[in-house]
């Protein structure tokens, strides 16, 4: 599957309003930077904004980005997308909220990989200015691994 063909579904199994990335802006197996807008719609808004403390949704997504990647270069376009959020090692927040209409850029990375377990830093902007650092472990398990 030529990657200028894959849509956003087709990495990831979020879909209505869970779905917060709006554009794949770079993308390989290990890394992969992302748009998302916020808007109403997004968890955790209140009426007024969105508390910052979403942006670790956005950097599992992001990461779920390049590894949904991996997982159809390996396995095919068909392969199961389940992976799960194990842990968060740390998040850093700049700002408190954010608003309505915000272009949030975020770049994640896998900084460690084995057998289907990563790190994961994420960086998330606003512009040029870095509105959160944020580290997490994911799990993705191939057919092989799966629980029955």
């Amino acid at each position: 599957m030529p990657l200028n063909s894959l849509k956003i579904e087709d990495l990831l199994p979020h879909r209505s309003g869970m779905l917060l990335i709006n554009t794949i802006l770079t993308v390989d197996p290990k890394v992969a930077v992302t748009e998302a807008v916020v808007n109403e719609d997004w968890p955790l808004f209140n009426g007024r904004d969105v508390e910052a403390l979403v942006l670790i949704e956005v950097a599992a997504q992001t990461a779920g980005i390049c590894n949904g990647l991996a997982r159809i270069q390996k396995y095919g376009p068909g392969s199961d997308q389940k992976s799960w959020l194990v842990g968060i090692k740390q998040a850093r927040f700049f700002v408190d909220a954010l608003a309505l209409k915000d272009r949030i850029i975020m770049h994640a990375e896998n900084s460690f990989e084995y057998e289907g377990y990563r790190q994961i830093i994420g960086t998330a902007r606003i512009g040029s200015t870095v509105i959160a650092e944020i580290g997490l472990q994911a799990i993705q398990a191939d057919d092989d691994h799966l629980p029955e």
